[in-house]
């Protein structure tokens, strides 16, 4: 089942959520994530509200299917009706870097 917005649904494969992501601006290489991490825009990781650090999520871009996992390791996005802020590289992988935005599907695998 596919919740929309902020909202999810905790079953026994994972946390399902759908909503829009968009990805990290260079300026914040170097900057530390909430989890205490240098942020690095060429590793495969993520900001979401509420999973916890660590986290394992594949997001996959619904508006052509492709599919990146990403770890969880800093808080956001802030901005209203987004549910994950990617790093570049996990944008790249699922080709929303034209867009800026997509409309994407979480789903947690541990």
């Amino acid at each position: 089942m596919l919740l929309s917005g902020c909202a999810g649904l905790r079953t026994p494969g994972g946390v399902y959520q759908r909503g829009e992501a968009a990805y990290y601006a260079s300026s914040f290489d170097g900057r530390r994530t909430a989890s205490g991490d240098r942020f690095d825009s060429r590793r495969l990781t993520a900001a979401h509200r509420r999973l916890p650090f660590g986290s394992r999520v594949e997001v996959t871009n619904e508006n052509n299917g492709r599919s990146v996992i990403v770890t969880i390791n800093d808080r956001g996005p802030y901005t209203r009706g987004r549910i994950i802020d990617l790093s570049r590289r996990a944008a790249e992988k699922i080709d929303m870097i034209r867009s800026g935005v997509a409309p994407v599907t979480l789903r947690v695998l541990d």
